[in-house]
């Protein structure tokens, strides 16, 4: 009887084993909560979009069968809550994090290299990322010192030479704020007094913007994340501003005009909505089923680059080797179907950025002109 009973228990025990796959955690911190939360919870909602196809559709990884899980932490876009949730990830083996803002990534770049180690998944246009040469990091949007150039020249003839700074004071936004100033003087132009405010806490952008107006600027600098970016936008229209507005590249047109009219946005220079990208139409459309929102390159981008994530560990053969994972991260990229790239890609450069397309326009009359074709790295 027993020796009939064991037969079943063996049997079962070796369908179990063969059915096991292995879980690969991917670690994430970013903002989950306070004024950034729904910038957080867009990079979110592109990885976990990646990371839902990529387990249905299935990995294999030398042979074993992988599912990816992702553990998001809330660092409430603070720099050194960004460094203790990383350390609390790696400390549980997790080889791969994402970090989509510039304090964050900066301040946690030197920690790659150490032990344990881990490959850095950048999503910021902050050009200081690629300037530290680091060998595990990963970086996804283009330079933002790419913009500053069209913007300037589009604004300055457009509506004049006069600039007024309402930027996010985050240390992201006050290096946009001088890069553009730096430009704007270059081009001929002025720039007045700096009334940025911190957009994750601002609740009331009236002051700033009063402040902001009285120099009688033609132009104003703002952005931040997209919502309280729009309230900047409402508040200066409101107060009777006439001008153009040079958009950050965080700040989305497509969520902006959810929350102000799109003739409030009339003027702007900025990044052209992911919608507005030929080839995004299946991407679009599958997004808006599962989060009924428009997805925006937060999600885009963070998908793109979790497939490729995902593509060089097949072809690394591992998920716990960072230095092999990032080594084939260009062929990863260059392996992809247009599905899963969303932009027109090329591959990913020596120091670990992304090449591809994207677009910078402006907006009139309701609708989107582009005004250069950027590549995302310099």
């Amino acid at each position: 009887m027993k020796k009939r009973l064991l037969f079943p228990t063996l049997f079962a025990a070796l369908t179990s084993s063969a059915l096991a796959e292995k879980v690969v955690n991917i670690g994430f911190s970013g903002p989950l909560s306070g004024g950034a939360a729904f910038y957080g919870k867009d990079v979110q909602s592109g990885l976990d979009m990646a990371i839902n196809e990529l387990n249905r559709t299935g990995v294999t990884v030398k042979g074993e069968k992988v599912t990816f899980k992702l553990v998001a932490l809330d660092d409430r876009y603070l720099p050194n809550e960004t460094a203790t949730n990383v350390k609390r990830l790696t400390s549980q083996g997790i080889d791969v994090i994402f970090v989509p803002h510039a304090g964050g990534i900066l301040t946690v770049q030197p920690l790659t290299t150490r032990d344990p180690e881990f490959l850095l998944v950048a999503y910021s246009s902050e050009p200081k990322i690629l300037e530290s040469r680091n060998p595990l990091t990963f970086m996804l949007p283009p330079r933002y010192d790419n913009y500053v150039q069209p913007f300037a020249a589009t604004q300055m003839k457009a509506f004049g030479n006069r600039l007024g700074l309402i930027g996010t004071t985050s240390a992201y936004g006050k290096q946009w704020a001088a890069v553009i100033s730096a430009e704007w003087k270059k081009q001929g132009g002025t720039v007045l007094a700096d009334n940025g405010v911190d957009y994750s806490t601002t609740v009331d952008y009236s002051s700033a913007v009063t402040k902001a107006l009285a120099d009688k600027p033609d132009v104003l600098f703002i952005g931040g994340p997209s919502q309280p970016t729009a309230l900047v936008v409402k508040a200066a229209r409101e107060q009777g501003f006439k001008g153009g507005f040079i958009v950050m590249d965080q700040a989305k047109f497509e969520q902006m005009d959810q929350i102000v009219p799109r003739n409030y946005l009339d003027g702007s220079v900025g990044v052209l909505p992911t919608k507005e990208f030929p080839g995004t139409q299946v991407f679009v459309a599958q997004y808006q089923r599962q989060f009924k929102k428009i997805p925006t390159s937060e999600a885009a981008l963070n998908y793109m680059g979790m497939n490729i994530i995902a593509k060089a560990m097949e072809l690394a053969g591992t998920t716990d080797d960072p230095m092999a994972i990032r080594a084939q991260l260009n062929a990863a990229a260059k392996a992809l179907p247009r599905s899963k790239t969303v932009y027109k890609l090329f591959g990913v450069t020596d120091r670990g950025h992304v090449d591809a397309e994207f677009v910078v326009a402006s907006v009139k009359n309701g609708q989107y002109s582009r005004l250069r074709l950027i590549k995302t790295f310099k």
